[in-house]
Formats: C-alpha cells, sequence, structure tokens
C-alpha cells in the first residue's frame, strides 16, 4: 500500500453484498461527518446502486430509504425464464423513480460500475451511458436474475470479477483508496430456501479473490457482518448502519497516519535519488582539488 502524494484525491469503492448494503451508508456518513471528500467513486452489485445515488447528489437519508427496499421479495420481479427466476425491473424502477433516465457520466462524481460478461468471463466498467441499465447488471446475481443484455454482452453480477472495485478506481486517477468491503464473514447464514444456498455459494465463491483484490486500497473498511442476512435485513437497518459508521469512523483516523509515514517514505526515497552526488565527492568539488592519478 503507498499513497500517491502528488495525488491525494479520494476514491472510495463499495462493495457488493446484498441487504447488507446498509453498512455502506454508515460508511459515508462517517466519510460526510470527517469531511472527506470524495472525488471518485465505484461499485458492485450493492454497492453499484449506493453508489450511483451518492454520485448524483441524493441525501443519505434518502439513499436509507433506497437501502430498505434492496430486500429479495421488493427487488425480484418473477419472471422464470432458461437463465434466471427473476427479471431486474424493480431495481431498474428504483434508479428511474429517484433520478429519472440518466446516464453514469452525468453523475456529479465521477462513477464506475463494475458488471461480468458472462460468456467471456471478462469485466466491464461502465463509465458512461445508461446508468440503470448498468446498475441492474452489475447486480444480477447469476442463477437468480436473468442477465442484462448490452451492446450484445450478457452480463451479470460484477462480483464475481471485481467484488470491491478499487482497480477501477486507480485507473480513473484516484490517488488514495478507500474500499468498504460487506463480505469480510467467518461464516454464512443458514439458509431457509434455494435462493439462500444461491446467495452463500455466490458469496463464498467471490471472497478468495476479493481479499487479494483488496490489497490494491490505501484503506480498507471490513466488516463481520456474519449475523445479517443476505436477502432482508429491514428489521435491523439501525445495527447494520451503526456498524458502517464505526467502523468507517475507526478506519478513517488512520488516514492521516498513512499520509505522514508515505510523507517520510518519499523524502527518504528523495535522498536515495540525490545519492549519486556523494558528499566527498562534492567537498572535493567545493575545494578545488584536484584528482591525482
Amino acid at each position: 500500500m503507498s499513497m500517491n502524494l502528488l495525488n491525494t484525491t479520494v476514491g472510495l469503492a463499495l462493495g457488493g453484498g446484498a441487504a447488507k448494503g446498509i453498512a455502506h451508508i454508515g460508511v459515508l456518513q462517517a466519510l460526510e461527518d470527517a469531511e472527506v471528500k470524495i472525488d471518485y467513486i465505484a461499485g458492485t452489485s450493492v454497492g453499484s446502486m449506493i453508489a450511483a445515488l451518492y454520485a448524483f447528489g441524493v441525501d443519505l437519508e434518502i439513499i436509507g430509504e433506497v437501502a430498505q427496499q434492496l430486500t429479495l421479495s421488493k427487488v425480484s420481479s418473477f419472471k422464470l425464464t432458461k437463465t434466471g427466476f427473476f427479471s431486474t425491473d424493480s431495481i431498474n424502477a428504483l434508479i428511474i423513480d429517484h433520478l429519472g433516465t440518466v446516464n453514469i457520466e452525468d453523475a456529479n462524481i465521477p462513477l464506475a460500475i463494475i458488471a461480468t460478461d458472462i460468456n467471456t468471463g471478462e469485466q466491464v466498467v461502465f463509465r458512461s451511458g445508461p446508468l440503470a441499465d448498468a446498475v441492474c447488471a452489475s447486480s444480477a446475481i447469476p442463477g437468480v436474475y436473468i442477465p442484462m443484455e448490452i451492446n450484445g454482452r450478457m452480463l451479470v453480477d460484477g462480483g464475481l470479477v471485481q467484488n470491491v472495485p478499487v482497480g477501477p478506481l486507480k485507473s480513473m486517477g484516484a490517488g488514495v483508496t478507500i474500499a468498504s468491503h460487506l463480505s469480510n464473514v467467518d461464516r454464512y447464514p443458514q439458509p431457509t430456501h434455494i435462493l439462500d444456498v444461491m446467495r452463500n455459494a455466490f458469496e463464498i465463491a467471490v471472497s478468495r479473490h476479493t481479499q487479494t483484490q483488496l490489497k490494491e486500497a490505501d484503506l480498507v473498511i471490513g466488516m463481520n457482518l456474519s449475523d445479517f442476512s443476505l436477502t432482508d435485513n429491514t428489521d435491523r437497518y439501525d445495527e447494520l448502519f451503526t456498524i458502517g459508521y464505526n467502523s468507517g469512523k475507526q478506519q478513517i483516523t488512520k488516514l492521516a497516519w498513512y499520509h505522514k509515514t508515505n510523507l517520510l517514505m518519499y523524502v527518504w526515497r528523495l535522498m536515495q535519488q540525490l545519492a549519486p552526488f556523494k558528499v566527498p565527492e562534492l567537498i572535493k568539488t567545493l575545494r578545488g582539488d584536484k584528482d591525482v592519478t
């Protein structure tokens, strides 16, 4: 981890985690309270929804109300097909209801949304185009939701390739990257039906590569949310918000320390770069000594 001292812009990555996404709102509140300005934001799955609303200037209180609607029963329109059980129509409607028909490039904060091409396995980073379509693609858990077809590509949940999208933030130009990670769990909820089984399987599948990707972040806000559901946490909103807020507040205090540490490292490297001007030779030069061979 090494922050770019000449670039102090801050990028925030909001990871996937289904109904646990409420915790992201607590993190955002902690950042606002600490007056940390977000210059770039990226999101995957539920993180894409929250990142999108925040990037377009929606108040955190309103985002909280939206997050309480992000339960399986409320955002799933049953539409059994060969490729999934549910459509993403309800997710699309949430975006349209709060923002209208907008494009990603029109956001107040530069925004990236991550999806996965189910045919090639490639990461797809949306920096432009219809916002609602991108969020739907990023949130389409394979096997549960019907994939989104965009520009001839079949797209599903971005968590398969980049569950906490730190990498795209660096490409966007962020000097300091913060990762809000919802899937730091030591166990998964006891499944009560087939969709729980599928969600647990998905979370387990993405957990390993996520740990590797988190090493790219300058600051990781990790939360152990093992006791929370992946499908519905409406009655536990305050708990999740508080965990997100406290975790964010605790980690944000490290930003200044990291900056000081990196400043010292920068000065040390600068001194090393100047090392060719060796002191003894420099003294001889100043005295006008001549080499004797």
